[in-house]
């Protein structure tokens, strides 16, 4: 009989959908280690708006990738897989259980199907999309991108300058648009599958936390907005303003809530139009969350935010799979 391999968890879910309690809950009641899959809470300094856990639950519930850079460096989904690589195996070298959990499904997709080899991002090639974007606005750039790779312009909301940044950028330098980028990687690991090759050495189980009913989602998200600007988001994002070294076309800036408000200190909008822009965005990125978890290629357990007795279906699903 082969031996079972380790396994992993991955816990996802659309933004203030519970994720982190549910996190928590499960960490206290198995060897978990909890692992961050969001590309906003790697970032030093971004607390507030990133609903980011406090000090003391960070104390109490350590998270790997959380405040490991300044929010001046970039981040990307070819270096989350080599981070969570090297974490899940150092964590299940100490028999322990990687519970990674998270919103950022980019990052999920790539541990779990890896990335084409894409080119690096060029500069130069991003500044001549900025500046597209400039004259154009980004439904330009979402207009450019249709006629290059109709596909990705499908599922990219124009709204999304970063996704779509990136799916024009791998066009432009290499002629071959993201879609087609995405269809060889699949091919190549369907072929290493019918090969007999593992792709990762870890059983990998998926779970998802979202509430039934998407306008209490919706309502969530405009309350924890607003409890975030009661709680300093305003002053957090002016502090970020203030330094020269940061600007509208980094990643950490780009992040959703942060960017409005950073419209409304370059005095674009008013901060009524930013808020309600910050929770129109956060909205729609809750929406791609769905899109993406719906489409999910492997089996997802689904527990709903509102059940009472989710704690205890996650627990005694746990419980099944750990044995």
């Amino acid at each position: 009989m082969a031996a079972t391999l380790p396994p992993v968890i991955c816990l996802m879910g659309p933004t203030a959908s519970g994720k982190t309690d549910l996190a928590m809950y499960l960490a206290d009641r198995f060897p978990c280690e909890l692992v961050s899959v969001d590309s906003a809470l790697v970032y030093q300094g971004m607390d507030i708006g990133t609903a980011k856990p406090d000090t003391e639950t960070l104390a109490r519930y350590p998270h790997h990738l959380v405040d490991i850079l300044d929010p001046a460096e970039a981040y990307s989904a070819a270096l989350f897989r080599a981070d969570a690589l090297q974490l899940v195996s150092e964590i299940t070298a100490r028999g322990r259980i990687p519970l990674l959990v998270g919103g950022t499904m980019l990052y999920f997709r790539a541990l779990a199907e890896g990335l084409a080899p894409m080119p690096a991002a060029d500069p130069a090639v991003r500044k001549q999309i900025e500046s597209m974007a400039a004259s154009e606005g980004w439904e330009g750039v979402h207009a450019r991108l249709a006629d290059a790779d109709p596909q990705a312009a499908r599922r990219i909301h124009p709204n999304d300058p970063q996704r779509l940044q990136r799916a024009l950028e791998v066009y432009l330098l290499t002629g071959i648009s993201l879609t087609e980028w995405h269809r060889r990687q699949s091919t190549e690991k369907a072929q290493a599958e019918d090969s007999g090759a593992s792709f990762l050495p870890y059983t990998m189980h998926y779970m998802s936390i979202a509430p039934c009913e998407r306008s209490v989602l919706h309502e969530r998200i405009a309350t924890r907005f607003r409890t975030m600007m009661q709680q300093g988001f305003l002053g957090e994002v002016e502090a970020l303003h203030a330094r020269s070294d940061l600007h509208p076309a980094l990643p950490s800036v780009r992040a959703v809530g942060y960017r409005q408000l950073w419209d409304y200190f370059d005095g674009k909008l008013s901060l009524d139009e930013a808020v309600e822009r910050g929770v129109i965005a956060t909205r729609q990125l809750a929406k791609r969350q769905m899109t993406w978890l719906r489409g999910w290629q492997a089996e997802i357990d689904w527990f709903d935010s509102l059940d009472p007795n989710r704690f205890d279906q996650a627990l005694k699903h746990l419980e099944r799979i750990t044995i």
